[in-house]
């Protein structure tokens, strides 16, 4: 079969999920075409974007279907759940008066329960109707707030963070009060599996899919070599490579405050809100990766783990035997830490200073 080149898909990137800047740098060969079989696909999508990459033998016509069932897919998701879209699923629901039952689409269903799941797992530490609290900080699509939040305003705004207000029964969708949802947090992860899940459905048992940060790899590279993906260094001026980490069929997110932030008065407030506070994390975290099957999954934890902090984050990994790497910030640079799964992720044993 004739091997097809890349093609970039190029035009403005769309307004949908939230922008969540890359923390991981993707480890794969350089060039277009640079391995046997090798296609790459990407482009603009949630106001971020999209790399996918297989190992299969495609013809012409297998390549457009994969393209346009990968951008079916995302364009999908994008439609139900961005809160940046009025006609979005997700934003006329938050428009919606309390108390009225409001159906939702299975896949708008899964996300909200799978949501619900990591706030009871991390007792609040995720919660998808921060919206209120993300928005008044000015990381949501009402954009930077002119100055910090007095303790009024925040008071109201963090009476409208509850996700115990939202019943979700036989596919309808209520709030007891007025809760905002916002699912960026898990979106991007959960849009991550759903082009994987197209792929494998398709066939294509080697791959690497990559949305706005969240990856899911399956197989391996030619040469039965693994999916290496490098765990970012957390700082703002430079892409280099903390660790390296082997994949073959799993799922990577990692969350981190290095590049989204603001300033005032010479205070740095991260873009990772508390919920149970309502004010920018400041525990020191500086990135989180956490490694599971799904990547929704593995994307709502790691904002969990990044709002629990270290402690607390490890003993619940250790806890419930996922795999978790933290960078924290000290005086004098960063210090890492890993719960016991994480470790055989590793492209090299771990050393005395990376703690367990």
């Amino acid at each position: 079969m004739m091997k097809v080149a890349c093609r970039k898909l190029t035009g403005p990137a769309s307004k949908g999920l939230a922008l969540s800047l890359m923390a991981l740098v993707i480890v794969l060969l350089a060039g277009c075409d640079s391995g046997p079989g090798e296609h790459r696909f990407q482009g603009p999508i949630f106001g971020t974007g999209y790399h996918v990459t297989v190992y299969a033998d495609l013809d012409q016509d297998d390549y457009a279907r994969l393209e346009s069932g990968i951008l079916t897919e995302l364009e999908r998701i994008d439609a139900l759940m961005s809160t940046y879209r009025d006609d979005s699923e997700l934003s006329r629901f938050n428009r919606f008066p309390v108390a009225v039952p409001f159906f939702v689409s299975p896949a708008t269903a899964e996300v909200i329960r799978e949501s619900q799941r990591i706030a009871r797992l991390s007792n609040g530490a995720f919660d998808m109707t921060i919206g209120p609290a993300v928005n008044l900080w000015g990381f949501g699509p009402e954009g930077r707030p002119e100055e910090v939040p007095d303790v009024r305003t925040l008071r109201e705004a963090l009476s409208r963070v509850d996700v115990n207000a939202l019943q979700l029964k036989d596919g309808m969708l209520s709030k007891t009060k007025p809760v905002y949802v916002d699912l960026s947090g898990i979106a991007k992860g959960y849009a991550t599996d759903q082009v994987a899940d197209y792929l494998e459905a398709s066939d294509v048992a080697n791959y690497l899919v990559e949305v706005g940060g969240e990856i899911r790899t399956h197989g391996h590279k030619p040469g039965n070599e693994p999916w290496r993906i490098a765990v970012e260094k957390p700082v703002s001026n430079e892409r280099s490579a903390q660790r390296i980490i082997d994949l073959e069929a799993a799922a990577v997110a990692t969350s981190g405050d290095y590049r989204n932030y603001f300033e005032a008065d010479g205070v740095r407030y991260s873009h990772t809100i508390d919920p149970r506070t309502g004010r920018p994390i400041d525990n020191r975290v500086a990135s989180v990766t956490v490694i599971t099957e799904r990547s929704a999954t593995a994307d709502a934890l790691a904002t969990a783990f990044t709002v629990m902090g270290a402690d607390a984050g490890l003993k619940m990994a250790e806890q419930e035997n996922l795999a978790v790497y933290f960078i924290v910030r000290e005086e004098e640079g960063f210090t890492t830490r890993m719960s016991s799964s994480f470790e055989p992720y590793l492209d090299e044993p771990a050393t005395e200073k990376e703690t367990t």
